[in-house]
């Protein structure tokens, strides 16, 4: 069986409930969604948006609060919100990327090694049993470590530990100064998964919703390596099954998975920095137009706020003065305007209750954009 580009997008966009806004709870949302990137405290407020019917932020709210969804470093080691069910399998499935990026060079400068880590976590998770600033963690690990290896030994800690962040305040329950608690393992049953059973779990969640992906985009989502997605997909067996996807392509699905039609509309949407969808595969094209690829990822990695119109990257978005600017990288017709204009009403009346001047911090990534059409959608 074969599947083009396009459907390629209509798939994908159908599981990240970005085809119509779905009737959900936050946390059904985000198991469905598998992983929401959360380096910026309001994305996942605003991919939730994107992707629920009468999204409710204070669901969200209470859903971090009583750490049903939990903020922790995970996939590509940044920042992602995962339901607390699935953290464990995450991590587990990650487990050696972070132990190798974090106990790498810059702790061995700090004259660690990871026999020091592995001594010094259970009492940092101990001492994590309630939560702790920066300040505290490496105070804690002065005490043990000397002031001259605390940065180093905390640098390498807060990303390995088994740590998620605890709301702190604002207009998105996080502020820029994080807090920590050691991961409430209580709430998880059994033993921990063998990390390759944990990335087997991880790839079959991956390909249902993200997919159909081929083994590069599961290792580029997952940061793991290409041989032990392998792996994954060989043990899976029956479970997935095998297409033919663009140029010859080998892609993998689970059977009965969404894959719809190469036409089937796609709404405009106003995209969340960093939103998952544009991050998830090797191949970024099946969201970002290769055109609009350097423009939307910043040199430093800063992925902007974008347009979303038909399934494809068409331009960003920031607040300003009496609306929403829309600044698009080709011409759209009329229709895609008053689908913008529609959202942006309704992203306005979201964030006159939150944060009116949201990714204001990120405006001067647009005098580096080129000229194109701008727009000022009224909220």
């Amino acid at each position: 069986m074969t599947i083009t580009a396009r459907e390629l997008n209509r798939a994908t966009l159908a599981r990240q409930l970005l085809l119509r806004r779905e009737p959900s709870g936050v946390a059904e949302a985000v198991r469905r969604l598998l992983a929401l990137q959360a380096q910026q405290p309001a994305s996942p407020y605003l991919a939730l948006w994107n992707r629920i019917d009468g999204f409710a932020p204070a669901d969200l709210d209470a859903a971090f609060a009583d750490r049903t969804l939990v903020k922790a470093t995970l996939l590509r080691i940044t920042l992602h919100a995962v339901h607390c069910d699935d953290y464990r399998m995450v991590r587990e499935a990650m487990r050696p990327t972070l132990y190798a990026s974090r106990f790498g060079h810059r702790f061995a400068a700090a004259g660690l090694t990871p026999a020091d880590a592995a001594e010094l976590e259970p009492g940092l998770l101990e001492f994590a049993g309630q939560p702790r600033s920066n300040g505290d963690m490496t105070a804690w690990l002065a005490e043990r470590v000397g002031a001259e290896k605390k940065d180093g030994a905390w640098w390498g800690l807060r990303s390995y530990a088994p740590l998620v962040h605890v709301p702190t305040g604002g207009p998105w329950s996080f502020a820029y100064a994080p807090a920590y608690v050691a991961a409430a393992e209580g709430r998880f049953t059994g033993e921990p998964a063998p990390q390759e059973k944990a990335l087997q779990a991880l790839t079959l969640r991956y390909l249902e919703g993200f997919g159909p992906a081929s083994i590069a985009d599961v290792a580029q989502f997952a940061t793991v390596q290409r041989a032990r997605v392998r792996m994954a997909l060989s043990a899976l067996g029956e479970t997935v099954e095998e297409l033919e996807g663009p140029e010859g392509t080998k892609v993998y699905d689970v059977p009965g998975s969404p894959r719809p039609p190469a036409d089937t509309p796609a709404p405009p949407r106003l995209m969340a920095m960093w939103d998952s969808a544009l991050l998830a595969h090797h191949d970024r094209s099946r969201v970002i137009p290769p055109d609009h690829r350097r423009l939307v990822i910043r040199t430093n990695g800063d992925v902007l706020p974008t347009l979303l119109v038909d399934g494809y990257v068409a331009g960003v978005w920031r607040p300003v003065a009496g609306g929403i600017e829309a600044t698009a990288f080709h011409d759209l017709p009329r229709a895609a305007w008053e689908g913008l204009a529609e959202e942006a009403r309704s992203l306005g009346a979201l964030l006159a209750d939150r944060e009116p001047n949201v990714y204001s911090r990120y405006g001067h990534w647009w005098s580096k954009l080129p000229e194109a059409q701008v727009r000022t959608l009224p909220v």
